[in-house]
């Protein structure tokens, strides 16, 4: 029995490792989420910067075309005749510089605009790059801790199996079982006076005496097996002491 508890403490120590490698990448997987909301937030910043030049560019084009546009009713006006078609082509000549003076104030408005949304980006670029950097850096330290995990619980595998040769056939057969069925904790429990430690319900008396007695017995509620400690103590000191 004192072997199946060495083994059982193994076994144990191992599912704690396996629960914290399960755990571990979870981390990780937050820090993902968070740098693509920054490399989002970068994105929104770039394409916010490249609006503005590409309405800048799109001004500009307009101003060139209605300045075309401009001179070429301008040739035109020496070829009218007719009063009235001058007239109405001098208002078409107003009202094509009246546009292009929109424009070039918004021209004008964009270039500030423009100035602000560089400098903001560069600082947002900067910013962001120092985030990345730190969870990048929080990634490896993640990486290294589940390294070291793996490499303790491979370590306790290691420990774990002269145990396996150790431990009776047949008893380590209905240890394996009971550990099959997942039930939460341990699978190995001592006796707590009429109570089995493991489900908290009451042992039949038969059982807890062919325990008592050194016997291994299963509890009828839970099926864990059951050892009473204090026999376990008087077996050790009796062992000390034929030394």
């Amino acid at each position: 029995m004192k072997t199946l508890l060495r083994l059982q403490d193994l076994d144990l120590r191992i599912e704690a490792c396996r629960t914290r490698e399960a755990e571990i990448p979870k981390q990780k997987e937050k820090f993902h989420v968070q740098m693509a909301r920054l490399q989002e937030e970068l994105e929104e910043r770039r394409d916010a910067l490249k609006k503005l030049q590409l309405e800048q560019r799109d001004s500009e084009r307009d101003i060139e075309l209605k300045q075309a546009q401009v001179s070429k009713y301008d040739e035109q006006l020496f070829a009218i005749k007719k009063n009235e078609e001058y007239q109405a082509l001098l208002h078409e000549i107003d009202l094509l510089k009246k546009q292009i003076s929109v424009q070039e104030e918004r021209i004008i408005a964009l270039m500030v605009e423009l100035d602000d949304a560089k400098a903001r980006f560069e600082e947002d670029q900067k910013r962001i790059k120092a985030e990345l950097d730190a969870l990048e850096t929080q990634c490896a330290e993640v990486d290294a801790e589940l390294a070291e995990a793996v490499q303790a619980r491979e370590a306790l595998e290691e420990q774990r199996k002269p145990f396996l040769a150790q431990v009776e056939p047949g008893l380590l057969s209905k240890y394996r079982r009971i550990r099959a069925n997942k039930l939460s904790g341990p699978a190995v429990v001592p006796l707590r006076g009429e109570i089995c430690s493991g489900c908290n319900m009451n042992v039949r008396a038969q059982i807890i005496n062919e325990v008592l007695a050194g016997e291994i017995r299963a509890c009828s509620q839970c099926g864990r097996l059951l050892y009473a400690k204090d026999r376990m103590s008087e077996m050790e000191q009796n062992a000390e002491s034929s030394v």
